[in-house]
């Protein structure tokens, strides 16, 4: 997908609710027009679609996550058995997004804080070259560890369409919440709040 069409987005609107806003347009749009029967199955049919995605924003969190594989760039691999018993942070980026680049250094900051706490953190590059990425962590370098594109298909698992996303699985391995679009401090701990890692009760009060 050409950039152009891909989304670094600043709040957390998401790739559901890009979808949810098209075919809301499209099944509006069939009952505008004269109505016949391929009209009326292809309106039923969006209306199924509709009801389905609406369904799957619903009930994301507190789903088990999809069965994974990622090797990072050090040639460390995880899947959902070595992960078991820790809570996972996937932070979906690219080297474009200049929202990712600027929350870079939260993540990390954030990595590195509970890490004697259990959490790991995965930053998955979406759909770039290697050599690209490698260039880009070069000039950016980062603290946690970095998946590329072809070590891993947590892109597929999770629709990485927008940027940046983040996905936090808990110690059970459930989906315990996710954000797409910029995060910010506040919210990255709200999730992993969600996933039972409490922050210090200093750091809640200053956001």
């Amino acid at each position: 997908m050409p950039e152009a069409e891909r989304q670094c987005l600043p709040t957390g609107i998401g790739l559901l609710g890009s979808i949810r806003a098209l075919l809301v347009v499209r099944f509006r749009s069939m009952w505008a027009r004269p109505a016949t029967a391929g009209r009326l199955i292809f309106a039923l049919l969006v209306l199924v679609v509709l009801i389905s995605v609406f369904a799957f924003a619903a009930d994301e969190t507190g789903q088990p996550a999809p069965r994974f594989r990622a090797k990072t760039t050090d040639g460390d691999q995880f899947n959902n058995a070595s992960v078991k018993g820790k809570v996972v942070l996937f932070e979906f980026w690219t080297t474009w997004c200049k929202y990712c680049e600027r929350e870079a250094e939260l993540v990390d900051d954030i990595a590195k804080e509970f890490s004697d706490k259990g959490l790991i953190v995965l930053a998955v590059d979406v759909l770039e070259p290697d050599p690209k990425v490698k260039k880009y962590l070069v000039e950016h370098p980062r603290s946690v560890p970095v998946v590329l594109t072809k070590d891993t298909n947590l892109a597929a698992m999770y629709n990485a369409q927008s940027y940046p996303i983040y996905v936090v699985i808990d110690r059970d391995g459930n989906i315990a919440g996710e954000q797409r679009g910029a995060a910010g401090e506040r919210s990255l701990r709200l999730l992993l709040r969600r996933a039972g890692l409490e922050s210090k009760p200093e750091d809640d009060s200053e956001q």
